[in-house]
């Protein structure tokens, strides 16, 4: 019985919904036309963004052909592992800020990334405000937001490093740029610690007269020479590219159909909870 009755103020009360949606249904359909139009223009004018992506291994999952398998098995014998050994600290050193403003200062590409607020002509910034001028810690933010995008598959570990540009060709250029920047970088680091762990331990070994410490001391003098070896010899010193970067044809954003879809049915609800809000302020 209470269904009974219930059911009839349901049926009335769809009914009622159904009568406010039909005479309000020229704003809806205005409200989601304009809303259609609106986000297909958005979408055809706004600004392309291509991707550029390197598939890169650590260098210690390097494979044992040719040179590079010679230094890995060697670096087996000795102890020693190619690279770093540690593909989360080369990580940390990409998304470093201080990788990123060595980047944008060799590159110049303050004027770049604001460009809408440099003046190519006159070569400064535009307005009378030096505090209103970028500064390298914007284009670090903007660099680290909009452009790099790095993250690690963690069962194989490969890394993919990728650049969001708005010229695809430049986006695959920077990606390997910064590949090899990395390694260097790396590469670099790696050899100064040894070279001073050699003059440190060489030192040592002159001034001892102890046999059992000059062994100790000379098999980690091996070891040091071992790296310095390793590392001259390996310029691919934290990544190998196992899939360089090449220019993308299709644009990565905007999604252009996925903006319109999502636009239109925005417009559509806003137009119908207008309807209802009308009709409510109506009845008030």
């Amino acid at each position: 019985m209470p269904q009974a009755l219930g059911a009839p103020d349901d049926e009335i009360s769809l009914r009622e919904l159904w009568g406010i949606l039909w005479r309000g249904k020229w704003i809806v359909i205005a409200l989601t036309a304009v809303f259609a139009v609106g986000s297909v223009a958005y979408a055809l004018l706004a600004q392309e963004w291509y991707r550029a992506e390197v598939l890169l291994a650590p260098a210690e999952a390097q494979s044992t052909s040719g040179l590079g398998g010679q230094l890995g098995g060697l670096a087996a014998l000795a102890g020693v592992t190619v690279g770093d050994g540690d593909s989360a600290e080369a990580l940390a050193v990409l998304e470093s800020r201080d990788f990123a403003r060595s980047f944008i200062e060799d590159k110049n590409l303050l004027p770049v990334f604001f460009a809408e607020k440099w003046d190519p002509a006159a070569g400064r910034w535009l307005g009378d405000d030096p505090a209103e001028w970028p500064e390298i810690r914007d284009a670090v933010k903007y660099f680290q937001e909009k452009v790099l995008r790095a993250s690690q598959d963690r069962q194989s570990g490969l890394v993919t490093l990728a650049v969001e540009w708005t010229d695809p060709e430049i986006a695959a250029d920077w990606a390997g740029t910064l590949v090899q920047r990395l390694n260097s970088r790396l590469r670099e680091g790696a050899l100064a610690e040894a070279e001073t762990n050699v003059a440190y331990l060489q030192s040592e070994l002159a001034q001892t007269n102890v046999v059992t410490l000059q062994q100790s001391i000379g098999r980690l003098l091996e070891s040091e020479l071992q790296k310095l070896m390793l590392a001259r010899g390996n310029e691919e010193f934290a990544f190998r590219t196992l899939d360089s970067a090449s220019p993308p044809k299709e644009r990565s954003r905007p999604k252009r159909s996925l903006i319109a879809i999502i636009g239109t049915m925005l417009g559509g609800i806003l137009g119908v909870l207008l309807v209802f809000v009308r009709n409510a302020m109506r009845e008030r």
